[in-house]
């Protein structure tokens, strides 16, 4: 039932052969069709204004008050791209096999390929719109490494890339907008997709100031609305980050993929209290350079500059010498997890390691006296020296640290810990980025192409832009090229009335619930029952119980939560009840995926299925597919496989060793 639609040929020809006979739509054809985008940002800000740019009519949504606000800004440390322009050795063909094993052997050959073809144009794109890439002296960019990889890929804009990249899909955007090609509607949420014969045809959204139902036509739609982690309540990821958009559409007939397989991020400031509601990210980028360790003793409660080199155990470097502080992000999460879980932990809480920069000031600065001709240079000088490359290349992160916690990073070692951060799962789509559902397309984060069971750093802006820029605008195409002869349907038709009647009535049941418990504690409650049996670690008694327990507290949400104000207003309390009475039903089906996947892969860490050294453990000859599962009623999905086949990149166990 799954057609992938992968075409046929060589992997390195697939996207050439595909853009080569797809079928395309004339320039006054184009003018005829409406697209309707849902969020905006790099996915869709990018998309958006590519496809106005073609000609056809757009109508783009988002819930910030601006494109700007997209949760896209918060990817501080950088895009991959295969340029090779360290000479180092990269590819387009390293960069897909660092994808797909970093991934854990479980995504799609063909788009991995893809994205990795793709790259090296996004890097000329976005200098083109004036994205300010980090140069050498010279004027080259310059790069820096990241997780999983050995050589140096990654383009970056200090510490804040996603923010530059989105201001620069912002700009072509807006110049969609002002030319008329697109048509912005900000403070709109989605709550519902409308099916007509068989297809997406518009959008039921919610003006979040007056709180006003409309109705939008589209002969497509794209998903571009982002990730699902704050279904564990404490994450990276903004608090207004949800999945509603997608997860109307899966109730609606799209298929959802592989939903368990969420990352653990590992450099994040520890928890430091009950009072949080999201976490802050340190950006991987700092693994470039800082050392990961804690003492050797365990217990050690001295001051991390009191403990001398020799009592310190840098253990991703002893562990995994190849690839040392740079290993994927779930296997640096999983040892820093088990050295604080064996009484080695470091902090308040011990629950926290050292990601120490003493290393590399001193390298920089040496480098710096040097270039000074400065010889036998006082190690204050060099310091300070090292410090300046430091702040150059990290500044803002290491403000943003000494901010939240008070502590100078240049003179301490910051403290970091595991946390969530990216979704791999997402909306099932084939090779044209379409569900299951004609017609309704997703991109980015929301859908689960890419990435596998683990995504690389660096790898989460590249699919975004990928998507939006250079891949959509062909595959919808090949779509709507069937669609022309279709009319634009009124929203009178009785699916958009019927629709919205169902919108309205959920949002007036919530609001008549009345109880006395606020939405915000439904979802810390949600947020701990993910966390503690569906988070790191999983296995087979907890992830029932945890099914158990979010059927129960889903049946005391719609009974006992309290939402003040009115509908007629602005009123967040209310935004926020939809989407948590979401994220109930989402929760269920990660758990019944997680119970499902009798393996280790990735970020999904059964702790029934690790080898002898503590490392996920696949089962290949069993679980080599993408679960996509079909909702049919409340409690009840179907799950259906997609079959991986890796003709090129073989799976092998991972060793990073």
């Amino acid at each position: 039932m799954l057609n992938s639609k992968i075409p046929s040929g060589a992997l390195n020809q697939k996207w050439t052969n595909y853009k080569s006979t797809c079928k395309l739509v004339n320039p006054a054809n184009k003018r005829k069709l409406e697209i309707i985008v849902v969020g905006t940002g790099l996915a869709g800000a990018s998309a958006a204004a590519s496809l106005g740019e073609l000609g056809y009519q757009v109508k783009a949504f988002c819930y910030q008050d601006s494109p700007r606000r997209a949760h896209s800004i918060a990817a501080q440390g950088g895009i991959n791209a295969a340029k090779n322009y360290q000479n180092d050795g990269d590819s387009v063909f390293r960069l897909f096999y660092d994808t797909i094993k970093g991934g854990d052997y479980r995504s799609r050959e063909a788009n991995v390929y893809r994205l990795a073809e793709v790259s090296a144009n996004i890097i000329d794109q976005c200098v083109a719109q004036g994205v300010p890439f980090a140069r050498e002296y010279g004027g080259l960019l310059s790069n820096r490494s990241f997780g999983g990889t050995q050589v140096q890929r990654t383009f970056y804009a200090a510490g804040q890339t996603g923010q530059q990249l989105l201001i620069g899909a912002y700009q072509a955007l807006e110049r969609q907008v002002a030319l008329g090609n697109v048509k912005m509607y900000s403070r709109h949420e989605m709550h519902d997709v409308v099916i007509i014969d068989g297809k997406a045809r518009g959008i039921i959204v919610r003006d979040l100031v007056t709180g006003e139902l409309e109705s939008h036509f589209g002969h497509a739609v794209l998903l571009c609305s982002g990730g699902y982690g704050n279904v564990f309540y404490l994450s990276t990821n903004a608090m207004g980050c949800n999945a509603t958009a997608i997860w109307k559409a899966h109730k609606k007939g799209a298929y959802f993929g592989n939903p368990c397989f969420t990352q653990i991020h590992p450099t994040c400031i520890p928890v430091s209290g009950d009072h949080q509601s999201k976490l802050t990210l340190m950006s991987e980028s700092l693994r470039n350079d800082g050392r990961i360790w804690v003492p050797k003793k365990a217990g050690d409660n001295r001051k991390p500059n009191e403990i001398k080199e020799d009592e310190r155990d840098y253990f991703l470097e002893r562990r995994y010498p190849a690839f040392g502080n740079l290993v994927p992000r779930d296997v640096a999460s999983r040892a820093a997890k088990e050295r604080c879980d064996a009484g080695f932990g470091v902090g308040s809480s011990k629950q926290a390691v050292y990601l120490d920069f003493a290393d590399a000031i001193k390298r920089y600065g040496r480098i710096e006296a040097g270039k000074k001709g400065l010889e036998n240079a006082a190690e204050t000088l060099i310091i300070s020296l090292g410090n300046d490359v430091v702040k150059e290349k990290y500044g803002n992160l290491f403000d943003m640290y000494q901010k939240i916690t008070g502590e100078n990073p240049y003179e301490v070692p910051m403290r970091i810990y595991p946390a969530i951060h990216y979704t791999m799962g997402g909306l099932w789509v084939d090779y044209e980025l379409m569900t299951t559902v004609p017609g309704l397309f997703c991109l980015g984060e929301a859908n689960f192409s890419d990435h596998g069971a683990n995504r690389l750093g660096a790898s989460a802006l590249m699919q975004g832009l990928a998507d939006g820029y250079f891949e959509i605008p062909y595959t919808i195409g090949n779509f709507l090229a069937d669609e022309i002869r279709t009319a634009t349907i009124p929203v009178t038709h009785e699916a958009f009335v019927q629709a919205q009647n169902v919108v309205r009535e959920r949002i007036n049941k919530l609001m008549g619930i009345k109880g006395n418990q606020t939405v915000n504690s439904f979802h810390k409650r949600l947020g701990k029952i993910m966390w503690d049996k569906c988070g790191m670690a999983r296995n087979e008694q907890g992830l029932k119980q945890a099914i158990q327990e979010i059927r129960a507290l889903k049946e005391e949400f719609w009974k006992d939560v309290r939402i003040p104000g009115t509908i007629k207003e602005i009123n967040d309390e209310l935004d926020k009840a939809n989407r948590v009475a979401d994220f109930l039903e989402l929760g269920e089906l990660m758990c019944l995926d997680a119970l499902h996947r009798n393996e280790s892969c990735g970020g999904h860490f059964r702790e029934e299925y690790q080898t002898e050294e503590g490392e996920a453990k696949r089962d290949d000859s069993k679980y080599t597919y993408v679960a996509a599962w079909q909702y049919h009623r409340e409690h009840n999905w179907e799950l259906h496989k997609e079959d991986l086949q890796f003709e090129v990149a073989h799976p092998t166990q991972r060793s990073y060793k």
